[in-house]
């Protein structure tokens, strides 16, 4: 049996739905204090739907668009704690020359300036790095 959309979740399927361990699922609720799960009797934790698209948008400014936790915060803090679409708001972000973006857009401008076979080897690590995850769920 399917849970509605509108159904509350468990840190394990948000967890399973973000591939995000349960444990940084933890560690952004105390750095990102707009993230606030249900919390019922012994700590169990029930996130709403907004509560998973918040932590969607978190995800991807930290593991897509290479925002620090700070960047992220102040980002998110000019924004009023919302995430609509994460990919306008980086680009608006971007070409308002956001003080914010600036170490990300760095960071990732040093990616790129690695050889092609370094990219090449790290690529391949990574894909047998989720190779190995997906073998030991």
């Amino acid at each position: 049996m399917q849970k509605s959309p509108d159904a509350f979740r468990t840190i394990s399927e948000v967890s399973s739905e973000l591939d995000v361990p349960q444990h940084v699922l933890r560690f952004w609720e105390t750095k990102f204090h707009i993230v606030k799960p249900l919390k019922r009797g012994g700590g169990r934790r029930y996130y709403r739907p907004s509560d998973i698209e918040l932590i969607r948008g978190i995800r991807d400014l930290l593991y897509k668009h290479g925002f620090t936790i700070r960047g992220a915060q102040k980002l998110l803090k000019e924004q009023g704690g919302k995430i609509d679409n994460v990919d306008a708001m980086v680009s608006a972000a971007r070409a308002e020359g956001n003080p914010a973006l600036t170490r990300a857009a760095a960071d990732n401008d040093a990616g790129a300036q690695l050889p092609e076979a370094t990219r090449q080897q790290i690529s391949a690590v990574l894909i047998e790095l989720r190779n190995l995850k997906k073998a030991l769920d």
